[in-house]
């Protein structure tokens, strides 16, 4: 999903520590500035070794500050002047030196000392560690970041894999883009803090035979655009995915399956834990009463196989019809090819769930935008066309703002 525009108005000083992971500092400076943010890089000297500060500014366009003492500030202060503006400060790569040092309040030069000089109240630390997997998990490591983050500062990653040193283990710095997405989630209002959110994505495959069935044309965009607005958004987020070749959002634990009978097996148990549930799935309405065992092979008669179907159960309609204590709050998905409105409202008051979301299907399947009405007992309401993921967003704030939490 494109994250055009995404920090527009947003300065960010991204540091960088000593690491052959600077090399991806690089990228995830290019897409910081892509995403429409204004970037000010700040390296130590161990980092200098690694990548140059001309590739730094040439990929900003701002000049690199390395020294505490660099006299092109009139005061002689960069390291007061560069946090006073930040909306945030970035440090990718962390280093186990670098976060030791933010761990035990040393500033022996300028990154580190602009990280401690920052106005803790209004201008958040952020750090990526990028390290040897023995590094990271070394006790000392371990103590130093449950520091930094016992005094506010958001740890991204690491991740595992493949290492500089031919290792593999924890200690890889996230990618460029995983670090870009963090940050854009990072400034998201949190409007689902430590609620629990339940998605369904995607359509469903009803089989015929072992390689022939039904389905439809969902790509599960919306559903996936969804989980993570609700994951940034700070929620807990399950997704029940159906057939797709979608990237799981980052902190979004997910169930997949293939057939509306399987979708509505993953999704029972799962929505008396859960306080909302949006059901975007595109679910089969039918399938064959019987699947058959072997593929249904041509006679020469010219005559299709007679089929006879039978009806799917409605995952949505049976979750609100659960007892008030276990039922989450319901809203339903309605992909429609015409009078898009009217078939809502029949579904609104079909399905007994307080709101439905209409759009037009085929305009839609497969595509990054979309055009969404909200359609309650109280009217409809649309919501501006654009991208899925910022009119997931909407939708998510939209539905923090309709639901109520659960008593304790």
């Amino acid at each position: 999903m494109s994250a055009s525009g995404a920090l527009a108005h947003k300065h960010i000083v991204l540091g960088l520590s000593g690491g052959v992971a600077c090399y991806k500092a690089a990228d995830l400076a290019r897409e910081l500035v892509k995403a429409g943010a204004t970037v000010q890089v700040v390296m130590t000297d161990a980092a200098c070794r690694f990548i140059t500060p001309v590739t730094m500014q040439a990929l900003t366009n701002h000049p690199v500050y390395a020294s505490q003492w660099d006299g092109r500030e009139p005061n002689h202060m960069p390291h007061i002047n560069l946090s006073r503006e930040a909306s945030a400060i970035v440090v990718a790569p962390a280093s186990a030196d670098f976060i030791a040092q933010l761990a035990q309040g040393r500033a022996d030069e300028l990154l580190s000392l602009l990280c401690l000089a920052r106005p803790i109240e209004r201008v958040p630390l952020l750090v990526a560690p990028a390290m040897n997997r023995e590094m990271w998990a070394h006790p000392a490591t371990q103590r130093n970041v449950a520091q930094v983050r016992a005094d506010g500062t958001t740890v991204l990653g690491p991740a595992a894999g493949d290492q500089a040193c031919g290792e593999i283990g924890d200690g890889r710095m996230l990618e460029a883009e995983e670090l870009r997405d963090e940050l854009i989630a990072f400034f998201q209002p949190k409007v689902l803090a430590g609620r629990d959110v339940l998605v369904t994505a995607g359509p469903t495959f009803e089989a015929i035979d072992p390689v022939r069935g039904i389905t439809n044309h969902s790509s599960g965009k919306m559903g996936f655009a969804i989980a993570r607005a609700a994951a940034e958004a700070g929620a807990r987020v399950t997704l029940v995915a159906g057939p797709v070749h979608l990237a799981t959002p980052r902190g979004v634990r997910r169930i997949d399956v293939t057939s509306a009978e399987q979708m509505l097996a993953a999704v029972l148990p799962e929505a008396t834990l859960h306080e909302i549930f949006v059901a975007t799935a595109a679910v089969a309405d039918w399938r064959p009463a019987q699947a058959a065992g072997q593929k249904i092979k041509k006679d020469g008669s010219g005559q299709a196989p007679t089929l006879a179907f039978v009806e799917n159960p409605d995952i949505l309609a049976t979750v609100a019809k659960l007892p008030p204590g276990d039922r989450p709050f319901c809203v339903g998905f309605a992909a429609e090819s015409h009078d898009i409105v009217r078939h809502a409202r029949d579904k609104l008051a079909r399905k007994g769930v307080p709101l439905i979301v209409a759009n037009n299907g085929p305009a839609t399947f497969g595509r990054d935008d979309n055009a969404l009405v909200l359609v309650d007992a109280a009217g409809e309401r649309e919501l501006p066309p654009g991208d899925k993921l910022s009119l997931a967003r909407a939708l998510v704030a939209e539905i923090a703002l309709r639901c109520p939490r659960r008593a304790a």
